[in-house]
Order: structure tokens, then sequence, then C-alpha cells
């Protein structure tokens, strides 16, 4: 498969990791979600990130689980995969794993134990010279999730000090000011996907939990999501319509969608939501969360039934 560089463009789906009512690994329904993310117009998939559950999977199932995505992928769109761990041992050995099997690249988050800009940036050159020089890797920013703030002085530094990380996942909210900034400091480039220098370019992907803020940050200059929704066409066709310099349509379609998007990103539920509504699609056989996890109430149910007829009335509208 080819390397991830720096040209990459459009909706990297953040998927699942879906499992049995035991909490098994659910291959069967590995295999669908891929088919079901790239027959929505996914043009690359992202597996094991915070949404995906990696921490309560074992060493040799989260190698099994990228095998089988990878697998069923075939070649046709890039796959990234999170290896971010307290320890650079276990990081390197994820990473040369996965790239083995035909990962185009992984991704890193700052572990919750960096705070200081020193402290991050030499955390970061250890990334780098983790993963080797022919890893090409995402620098994932989501504060929320890691407690860690990086300003946009901070990126630039672990970017340009590090030839091999050619992708940024923004997810820092508010964060338009913050990616208006990034984008002006990375966008120069050919388009050949060339790294290193000054003069670089960087791929911004934004994942402001399910493209919260999608329309407003491509007209800040992102490339397109890598996120996770339950409806993963909403990504593709704003972007699309964005692309083509139909604002008004993207808006239009974001604003579809918006209510059922919201109520996904809620603390707590929002992944159970996102698989009760795949399960719903028949994207995976069962909602299951692997223990520690939420469970979703009636009431929780009743709300995502009003509000997918809404969406669904909003899209017909739509035309």
């Amino acid at each position: 498969m080819k390397p991830l560089d720096a040209t990459a463009k459009g909706v990297y789906l953040i998927t699942v990791t879906p499992f049995t009512d035991s909490g098994a690994l659910d291959l069967w329904s590995t295999d669908r979600m891929v088919d079901f993310g790239l027959d929505k117009g996914a043009t690359g998939l992202t597996v094991l990130g915070i949404m995906g559950e990696a921490p309560k999977l074992t060493a040799e199932e989260s190698r099994l689980f990228v095998q089988q995505v990878l697998a069923r992928v075939d070649g046709r769109v890039p796959v990234v995969v999170g290896v971010s761990s307290p320890g650079f041992a276990p990081m390197r050995e994820l990473a040369d794993s996965v790239m083995a099997l035909g990962a185009s690249g992984v991704m890193v988050a700052p572990p919750a134990t960096v705070r200081t800009d020193e402290q991050i940036t030499a955390y970061f050159e250890m990334v780098t010279e983790t993963l080797g020089p022919q890893v090409p890797w995402v620098l994932q920013d989501h504060p929320v999730a890691t407690g860690v703030q990086m300003t946009a002085t901070v990126i630039q530094r672990i970017v340009r000090s590090s030839p091999t990380c050619v992708m940024l996942k923004h997810e820092d909210c508010p964060g338009l000011a913050k990616l208006s900034a990034l984008r002006s400091a990375f966008s120069a480039g050919t388009g050949s996907g060339e790294i290193g220098g000054e003069g670089r370019r960087l791929s911004i992907l934004t994942g402001n939990g399910g493209g919260l803020f999608l329309p407003e940050e491509l007209s800040r200059g992102a490339d397109g999501a890598m996120t996770g929704f339950a409806y993963p066409e909403m990504m593709v066709d704003v972007c699309r319509a964005h692309a083509a310099g139909d604002i008004e349509r993207a808006h239009d379609l974001f604003d579809a969608y918006l209510p059922l998007a919201r109520y996904e990103q809620q603390q707590g539920i929002g992944l159970a939501v996102r698989k009760h509504l795949l399960a719903e699609r028949g994207v995976i056989a069962t909602p299951t969360v692997r223990k520690p996890g939420p469970k979703l109430s009636a009431a929780d149910i009743a709300d995502i039934k009003r509000l997918t007829r809404r969406q669904a009335r909003r899209l017909a509208e739509l035309g």
C-alpha cells in the first residue's frame, strides 16, 4: 500500500472496533464495516483510534484487527493505525507490525504526562526516532482526550523537526484560528508529497466530533476530515460540495445531519450511540461496547429514533 504523504485529502473514516455480544472481536462485522466505509466514499480509514477502544484490546487483538482491516481493504485506500502508547517500546513494536502488514502510516497522540512546550517537543522528537525514517506518521492534537495543550507554534516546531510527520489530525475545539495559522504555515509545496524543509506542505484533517465544524474548517484550509460518524456520507458529500465550490450546498448538507451528529458527541455515551446507529444500519452485528463501557437507556434510543426520522425528512427536502 502507498505510504501516507502530505498530499492526503478527503475523508479518513475513524472506525469503531466491532465486538460480539460476549465482547470478543467480531471479524465478520469488521469486513462489513470496511465495505460500508468504502461504499460511502471514504478516501482512507483510521483504526485503533480513541473511539476504536484501542486501550481495551490486547496487543494480539490489535494486530489481528488491523490485519483483518488491511486484508479487506486490499490496497484500495490508505489505512492509518493508532499506535499511541505510554512507552516507546510497545509503540515501536505495534508500528513495525502494522507497517509490515501494509498500513500506510501510524498516528500518535501525546501522553498526559507531558505538559510544557519543551516536554511536548522533546517527546515527539523521541517519537520520530522511535518510528524511524521509513514510517510516516500523523500528529494527533486532541486536548479534550489527552489533556495536553499544543499551541500552533509548538505544532510547527514538531512538524519542522520531523520530516516523517506528514499529517495533523486537528481536534482542538474551538480551534479555527489555530487551524488558519497552521494552514498558513504549511501551505507551501508542489503537491508531490515531498517532505522536509521550511517550505513543506502538511496535510491537515479535522477531527472535531463527527465533523461538528467541518464546513468552517474546510473554509479555513483543512484538507478534509479524519473522524467518525455513523453517517460518513455526510462528511464525504460536504467535502465534495466544498471542493466543487458549492459552499452553500456544503452547509445545507451539514445542517441536515447536525442534530444527530451533535447527539452522537455526548460525553460518556457517544460511542454507544454510534455503535447503536451502525447496528441499526446493518453495518455491525451488535452495538456492544467492550467493558467498561456505557449502555443506552430506553430514553436514549427513543431520542435517536426521533432524530433519525427528522434527519431523513430534512434530506428529502434538500433533494
